[in-house]
């Protein structure tokens, strides 16, 4: 039998995996909810909850943070796996749930609320900032400093590289060229519906020009280990700012239909990442590796360098951008959470 203490260390262990949007414990507080006010599943039995409440909880998230989860259905059923809040661990939470009028729940939005304190202090450094006192370095350990921080410290190294790259490549006016060689014109009249609609080339155009891009591939999930930038003239571009082994190297390499990759990471990982691909015979695809300390010293320079004046408030402006997009301030508590009164509820009042 599963006592209060481990149901909440089973609890404590989900919120503090999470990322700042809290989706799996969230998804948990919905379960109790339900159970509580609703009254109509059974906790032990999870075939009653496993599918509904991922619309219980994206219902509440979308409110909350303008969002839903878009992870694999996998990922997300890792929720109740034994290691997290399985079952035998809900049963406990949503006994002393009810117990308590509601302290799980209160508990769980309460941990919530304190990460996007902790993440709104963190964001209000780089929103805040000049070109001449905003330094790159203090941004990224603030994520380090603070714990419920860490888990989304991807995401925040993915946004620092998009904007410093994606604001270089614009100032540099960078062109992609695609051009048919002669000898294959026979084919591409042949085939020109096909060459126009894909290639934007036909037989009186068989040179075409555009603006060379960077792009995000968008919000991901931390089990996603696949690509995280692109650009249209070649290199896949994956960060990495954790401990990088065999299987996960494996991972990034066949999770990228690209023959060139450019991996950013941190400047200690810069040798093992070399070994560990070496070992599974994809040097030879790494185009090059941009660590940390590259990171810095491009921002510094772009930020107070010669040409300060042409990418300090552009790197800035997109670096804000990309971060309003990716975390979405909690100004007000939505109605949905709002009308529970979680406020007048203790949340330690169900575990001692």
């Amino acid at each position: 039998m599963i006592t209060v203490e481990e149901a909440k260390r089973a609890l404590d262990s989900v919120i503090e995996k999470g990322r700042v949007h809290l989706y799996k414990p969230i998804q948990v507080a919905e379960i109790l909810y339900r159970d509580r006010v609703c009254k109509d599943i059974d906790l032990s039995n999870l075939e009653d909850y496993r599918t509904q409440s991922k619309k219980w909880r994206d219902a509440v998230t979308i409110s909350l943070v303008g969002r839903k989860c878009t992870s694999s259905a996998r990922f997300q059923d890792d929720l109740f796996n034994a290691n997290a809040t399985p079952p035998s661990v809900l049963v406990v939470l949503g006994r002393e749930n009810r117990r308590t009028n509601g302290a799980v729940e209160a508990y769980i939005y309460n941990q919530f609320t304190h990460k996007h304190i902790q993440l709104s202090n963190a964001l209000d450094y780089c929103l805040n900032a000049s070109a001449k006192d905003f330094y790159v370095k203090k941004f990224i350990d603030s994520f380090w400093n603070e714990a419920g921080l860490r888990r989304s410290l991807d995401k925040v190294y993915e946004i620092i590289v998009y904007a410093l790259f994606s604001t270089l490549v614009e100032a540099l006016n960078l062109e992609v060229e695609i051009t048919v060689k002669e000898e294959a014109y026979p084919l591409l009249k042949e085939f020109e519906d096909f060459s126009q609609k894909v290639m934007c080339l036909d037989s009186s155009s068989p040179q075409y020009i555009q603006e060379a891009k960077i792009y995000r591939v968008g919000v991901t999930n931390a089990a996603d280990r696949g690509l995280d930038m692109y650009s249209n003239w070649g290199p896949a571009i994956q960060i990495k700012h954790l401990s990088l082994d065999i299987t996960l190297a494996e991972n990034i390499v066949n999770g990228v239909s690209s023959d060139k990759i450019v991996i950013v990471c941190k400047d200690a990982e810069k040798d093992i990442i070399v070994s560990l691909l070496s070992q599974i015979g994809w040097r030879s695809h790494i185009q090059s590796i941009v660590t940390e300390n590259d990171l810095i010293n491009w921002y510094e320079k772009a930020l107070r360098g010669k040409y300060s004046a042409v990418l300090g408030e552009k790197l800035l402006h997109c670096l804000a951008q990309e971060i309003a997009e990716e975390f979405p301030s909690v100004d007000t508590t939505p109605e949905i959470i709002r009308s529970r009164h979680y406020e007048n509820i203790k949340d330690s009042a169900w575990y001692k």
